[in-house]
């Protein structure tokens, strides 16, 4: 149970982080090439969501095998872990998003 919270909390932040760095990166970007930064921001943060998910998961296909093996096997418990996992770096990646929309202005 030890190893699945700090799973859970470690892809939260690393989805939360892809996001940040990534459009405060392009923040930067946008500065040096004389543009402005809040727009790019957010699009960058938008677009890099789905990305974000990925990376903190570890891929594409591992997570749906696990969840796909142990279903047909019946076994839930790993498959609602799985989910989970993948629903919180689902989360972080969209606080992450709101973040960067809220400090470029752009926050409903």
């Amino acid at each position: 149970m030890n190893y699945f919270l700090t799973k859970t909390a470690l892809d939260f932040f690393i989805a939360f982080g892809v996001v940040i760095g990534g459009a405060l990166l392009a923040g930067i970007g946008s500065v040096l090439v004389f543009q402005a930064p809040g727009p790019n921001m957010a699009d960058t943060a938008e677009k890099l969501k789905i990305w974000a998910i990925v990376a903190a998961v570890g891929g594409t296909i591992d997570p749906i095998r696990v969840i796909e093996s142990n279903m047909l096997e019946g076994h839930l418990s790993p498959v609602v872990m799985q989910i989970c996992i993948i629903v919180s770096a689902y989360l972080g990646a969209y606080m992450g998003t709101e973040l960067i929309k809220l400090i470029c202005g752009e926050a409903l």
